[in-house]
């Protein structure tokens, strides 16, 4: 079985179960601290963490993933891959143990004819975690696995956490035993390398409060909704089903190293050293050509630093397996990579069709990195004479780990390369050293994944900012604007001495009023005006941040006249919006504290956004806040503001601060000083950010509701001042109509509009009915029309728009019952119920006996309409875009057509 069916069959199984099917992801992370998708389950974080709300209960995709920690280990095992790929199937909230068990079970032994894997059941065993009696139960009494093909195993082996507090669970894997050859008797826990691991399902169901180590950990709670993920690997299962011995022998994979075979004239599994350049050749294309695909080019640094690594270890290996002199590997090499891209492509592009679209773009990639690297060995080699000849000179046996880091990072000269030529040299190469140097790179590269808080520019460019200039000093809690220096001048990234109108520009002063974002707390607005050389100019600050404690970054535009760095400048914040956020901000303690009040210490603050006139709170909760709760929390803030008690900010120790019953955020890092705000005796909390003087000036506070953003997590959005007032003025507003137009009064109106809307649904169900029996009427007449195509009847109706996709199926099947039986028969419905067209595909049983699918046949002409589909070989249904239009739905009744006439020419 090919890995695009695998693939293919894997998504088909569980879409069948009422998932829904999403693409892979992009191999390049959105996750800033991260360059690639190293696991299936990272596009999943922000919902597995409850940072957001999945907009689906169940899912399955197959994830593209690039992990290169290993890198040096790839080909000389036949474990270890750079790009690989999981098939997941996910539950937020919905399903869990019982089903993902059985769904999995279900699709590894049906047959391969009934969509299945195949795969006997007495060959797979499981494991589950010691304790886990229900999954055990499952596995033995629902599945019907005999207790000696069950073994419960440890935390280490059995349970799922992201090394950090958060989500986690207990796992069970399936594993094939793959036969008394290849090792000992026992089950899993005896060998794993006979008893190869294919499926493990993480039932994620604790809270977790402190995590040590992959066993050591502590259970704060259950979490209020359980979550399934899932993971199969598809090099691993293709692997198994293709009856060879490793990943580098699948149908994809080996594809690439046959033909680094041929090109190279070697005979793969007669030569353990060229054997391991082949897999890592093969290995490394595969993962260059994905990368590439999506958006990732060579370069020095971040991803296309790691592509370049993989090109550049690809062709070294092409090099030796080549047979090339020292240094003259251009000749060696030129032609291969492009080759080798050609094959990748056609053996990924079945899976990936994007591929086939821009291989011309892949291919001069790669072709001018080849070029590059021959170049790069040119003049990596003079480079690497004169280190030799100084190191000899010295009498000295070592190249040092600075010199190899130099031919490394400056020329790009592989590692490997410099320990083999080294060695021709009679020399050893101070490795430990070299390898320090490059962790120091890999953590400058993580660093300045952090873009929000540097922008464009290279966070050492701050640093030495901070360094020359010292710390902003912050004028922002007592003044609104002030006299400062332009200490820095930043544009597209990089210093500038001046810059000029229109120019986006980063701002240092050496003393602001404008406050940073943090805390929660949105970042101040305002101008800088300066006057220099070149006369008078004003930058409008838009956002500002603090890339480094202590350093302030006033981000914006040129209006006008040209700024230079070093002239003095005059800081103006933007009163109205300063007052505004303020007030969210102390609207937000004071929140905080009511809810405390009303759940408990259990509703800890888990984020909060303090806007203008707007704030955002969230909290952890095991459940949904009543209604009365939040009406108690809101009467109760409220209450504070008429009491206008005072707000104070002040320094202390942070000891001292928590002896005084101050709220510090669970997780958050402070000093030995911390800052301290109180709202009378009312709310004491340790925040850096601006607030009122007294809680009066709050005006009103208003919450418009709450909801769950994720698991455990629920958020509180209210309105606070002039905002707030608007936003009760405009009810009022609508209340009165709504009073009017249903001649109710306001404590009447909740009662009388249910009314009228169930009046409403049970008219448009009746309507529902007419409709549907209208069009049924017309099924006869409808079926007169069919056109012949090649011995098959076909019927293309377009029906009245408004009509819902039920109904149209309910007269798919009348219509395909009003056609003979004896005769093939295609039956094809397009409307649009409401915006989106759908088409609906009928085929009858003499239709199918000529291998005709409604499966197969919607999935063109739902393509045609912008959309996609599926469904048994009876009855399909797929869906478009609203732009389709008139045209899109006769393209889709021509792709049915068009198949129809390939079939009958395919059959003849």
């Amino acid at each position: 079985m090919q890995s695009a069916e695998i693939a293919r069959r894997y998504l088909a199984h569980f879409e069948a179960r009422g998932h829904a099917i999403v693409p892979s992801a992009s191999l390049v992370a959105d996750d800033p601290t991260l360059l690639f998708v190293v696991a299936g389950m990272q596009p999943f974080k922000p919902y597995l963490l409850g940072q957001q709300v999945p907009p689906w209960r169940r899912v399955a995709d197959v994830q593209k993933c690039v992990r290169t920690l290993d890198i040096e280990e790839v080909g000389k095992t036949t474990r270890h891959a750079t790009f690989f790929q999981m098939l997941g199937n996910w539950s937020f909230g919905d399903y869990f143990k019982e089903d993902a068990i059985r769904w999995a079970w279900e699709l590894l032994t049906n047959s391969q004819d009934d969509g299945g894997f195949g795969f006997p059941a007495e060959k797979l065993w499981a494991t589950v975690l010691h304790g886990d009696d229900e999954t055990y139960a499952i596995w033995r009494d629902q599945v019907g696995v005999p207790e000696s093909r069950i073994q419960r195993r440890g935390l280490k082996d059995n349970y799922w956490h992201m090394g950090v507090a958060g989500p986690g669970g207990p796992c069970s894997e399936i594993y094939f035993d793959k036969g008394p050859e290849h090792g000992r008797e026992g089950g899993p826990e005896a060998d794993e390398d006979r008893y190869l691991e294919v499926w493990n399902l993480v039932f994620m169901q604790d809270m977790l409060s402190a995590v040590r180590a992959k066993d050591d950990f502590d259970v704060e709670s259950s979490l209020p909704f359980k979550n399934v993920d899932t993971g199969m690997g598809l090099e691993r299962m293709a692997s198994i089903l293709q009856g060879v011995d490793n990943i580098y022998e699948i149908d994809t994979t080996f594809k690439i190293l046959s033909k680094a075979a041929e090109l190279t004239e070697q005979d793969y599994g007669t030569d353990p050293g060229s054997d391991v350049s082949l897999r890592v050749v093969a290995d490394h294309v595969r993962s260059a050509v994905m990368l590439i695909e999506d958006g990732v080019l060579p370069s020095n640094e971040g991803g296309g630093y790691v592509l370049r690594r993989l090109l550049r270890r690809s062709m070294r290996n092409l090099r030796l397996l080549a047979g090339a002199e020292r240094g003259g590997g251009a000749s060696a090499t030129t032609g291969f990579m492009h080759e080798l891209a050609a094959v990748t492509i056609d053996a990924m592009g079945e899976q990936f069709p994007g591929l086939h679209r821009d291989a011309t773009n892949i291919y001069t990639v790669i072709d001018a990195e080849e070029t590059a690297f021959a170049t790069t060995l040119r003049t990596g080699t003079a480079i690497f004479d004169v280190a030799v000849e100084e190191t000899k000179r010295r009498h000295g046996s070592v190249l040092s780990g600075a010199q190899a880091f130099q031919l490394h990072d400056t020329y790009g000269f592989p590692i490997d390369l410099t320990l083999e030529m080294a060695a021709e040299q009679g020399l050893s190469v101070d490795e430990d050293g070299f390898r320090r140097l490059m962790g120091e790179q890999r953590q400058r590269a993580r660093n300045d994944a952090r873009e929000k808080k540097t922008g464009n520019a290279d966070i050492s460019i701050y640093a030495s900012l901070l360094e020359q200039a010292g710390k902003v000093t912050f004028t922002g809690y007592d003044a609104a604007d002030g006299e400062a220096t332009i200490v820095g001048l930043l544009s597209d990234g990089v210093p500038v001495p001046s810059a000029p109108p229109g120019a986006q520009v980063a701002v240092v002063l050496d003393r602001t009023p404008f406050y940073a974002e943090g805390g929660g707390q949105l970042s101040d607005q305002g101008v800088i005006k300066t006057s220099g050389p070149g006369g008078n100019a004003e930058v409008e600050v838009t956002s500002v941040q603090t890339p480094l404690p202590g350093l302030i970054v006033h981000r914006g535009t040129v209006r006008y006249g040209e700024v230079t760095a070093g002239s003095p400048a005059y800081a103006e914040i933007d009163v109205e919006r300063r007052r505004a956020t303020s007030r969210s901000h102390t609207a937000t303690h004071l929140v905080h504290r009511a809810l405390r009040g009303a759940l408990g210490e259990s509703a800890a603050q888990a984020g909060s956004e303090n806007a203008p006139g707007r704030l955002r709170f969230d909290f952890t909760a095991t459940g949904a806040v009543p209604v009365t709760v939040l009406r108690e929390v809101e009467d109760e803030v409220n209450r504070v503001l008429i009491d206008d008690l005072a707000v104070r900010a002040y320094h202390t120790s942070i000891d001292e601060a928590r002896a005084m019953g101050a709220l510090a955020l669970f997780g958050e890092k402070y000093g030995s000083e911390v800052r301290v705000v109180e709202v009378g005796e009312y709310s004491r909390e340790l925040c850096g950010g601006t607030h009122v003087a007294q809680s009066g000036q709050l005006g009103l506070v208003k919450l418009l509701g709450e909801a769950s953003i994720g698991s455990g997590v629920r958020r509180i959005e209210a309105l606070v001042g002039i905002d707030a007032f608007r936003f009760l003025a405009r009810e009022s507003v609508l209340v009165n109509q709504l009073s009017e137009q249903l001649k109710a009064r306001p404590e009447e109106l909740p009662e009388r509009i249910s009314n009228t809307l169930t009046r409403l649904r049970d008219a448009e169900r009746e309507l529902a009915k007419l409709r549907s029996a209208q069009l049924l009427e017309a099924s006869g007449q409808i079926a007169t029309a069919a056109e012949n195509i090649d011995g098959v009847a076909f019927v293309a109706h377009r029906v009245p728009d408004g009509t819902d996709s039920d109904s149209m199926r309910r007269l798919a099947l009348d219509v395909r019952s009003k056609i003979p039986a004896l005769q093939p028969a295609v039956v094809a419905m397009i409307g649009t119920p409401a915006d989106r067209p759908v088409v609906v595909i009928a085929v009858n049983e003499a239709g199918r006996g000529r291998g005709l699918s409604a499966g197969t046949l919607v999935g063109g002409a739902a393509k045609a309409l912008g959309g996609g589909g599926g469904g048994k070989p009876d009855i399909a249904q797929g869906g478009g875009v609203p732009s389709a239009g008139p045209a899109g739905t006769n393209a889709a009744f021509d792709s049915i057509r068009t198949a129809l006439r390939d079939s009958a020419r395919s059959a003849g």
